[in-house]
C-alpha cells in the first residue's frame, strides 16, 4: 500500500483523474471502475474536461447501487455518474456495465457483473470512496474480504449519510455493490478520502489492525494499492 496526500481537494482529484488518464493512454481498452458520491465527484468533474477520445474504447463498470433505484432517480448512484461522468463524455450504453437496482433478480445481476469482469481479466482500474463506518462501496462492515458481487444489508449510518444525496427523505434498506475480492484482484486499486471528518476514519483504516468488521482496512493488505488523501484527511495519520 502506497499513500500520497495532497494540498486540497482540488490537487487530489486531479491527480486520481490523471491516474486514469495513464493508465487508459496505456491500454485505450480499459475497464475502469469509479465510485459515486461527493469525493469522487471531483475525479469525474477532472475526467469529464479530457478529449472524449480518450474513452472511445474503454469500458465503464459501476460500482453499486441503492437496491430499487437506477440513473432516473436523483440520488441514485447511477444518477450521478451518469450527470458528472458518462453524458458529459457521451459515453454510449454499450460500453457501461451496471447493475440493474430495479431487477426482481439480484442474484442474476451480480452474476452478470461477476462473469463480466472475469471475461476481462479484472479491473484496471477501481477507484472508491470511504464511508464512516469504514464500507467501501456498500461493503458494509462484517463483509467477508473474499466477497465478489452481492447485496447488502444497509447499516443506520449508511442510510442516514446516504439521506444526502436525495431532495426528500428516501427509505433506503439494501445495496448492490462490487465486492472486496474486486478489490483486491484490480490492476489499480485507489482508496481517495478528503475533508477533516474523514480524518479518524482513514487512521482506523490505516494504522489499527487489519479486520472484516471495518472494510477499509483491507488496504493494508494491497501491496499495489494507492491511498490518495487530502491534507485535512491525511491530519490524524
Amino acid at each position: 500500500m502506497q499513500i500520497q496526500t495532497f494540498s486540497d481537494y482540488q490537487s487530489l482529484s486531479q491527480a486520481a483523474a490523471n491516474l486514469v488518464v495513464e493508465v487508459l493512454k496505456a491500454k485505450p481498452t480499459a475497464v475502469i471502475c469509479i465510485a459515486s458520491g461527493d469525493t469522487p465527484k471531483g475525479v469525474c468533474e477532472c475526467l469529464a474536461k479530457e478529449d472524449a477520445s480518450l474513452f472511445e474504447k474503454c469500458t465503464f463498470v459501476g460500482l453499486d447501487e441503492w437496491v430499487g433505484m437506477d440513473e432516473n432517480d436523483e440520488g441514485s448512484c447511477k444518477y450521478f455518474v451518469y450527470q458528472n461522468l458518462f453524458n458529459p463524455l457521451q459515453i454510449p450504453a454499450s460500453r457501461i456495465q451496471y447493475f440493474d437496482a430495479k431487477s426482481q433478480d439480484l442474484t442474476t445481476e451480480c452474476d452478470k457483473i461477476n462473469q463480466f469482469i472475469a471475461s476481462v481479466g479484472g479491473l484496471d482500474v477501481m477507484l472508491v470512496g470511504v464511508g464512516m463506518n469504514g464500507h467501501i462501496a456498500l461493503n458494509e462492515p462484517g463483509t467477508s474480504f473474499e466477497t465478489y458481487a452481492h447485496v447488502s444489508d444497509l447499516e443506520e449510518v449508511t442510510k442516514t449519510v446516504g439521506q444526502k444525496y436525495f431532495s426528500q427523505n428516501t427509505v433506503l434498506t439494501q445495496g448492490i455493490t462490487l465486492g472486496l475480492k474486486h478489490l483486491q484482484e484490480s490492476k489499480l486499486p485507489i482508496l481517495i478520502a478528503n475533508g477533516q471528518r474523514k480524518a479518524p476514519v482513514i487512521k482506523k483504516a490505516l494504522t489499527e489492525p487489519i479486520t472484516e468488521q471495518f472494510p477499509a482496512s483491507i488496504m493494508q493488505k494491497l501491496s499495489h494499492g494507492l491511498v490518495m488523501l487530502d491534507a485535512d484527511a491525511a491530519s490524524d495519520l
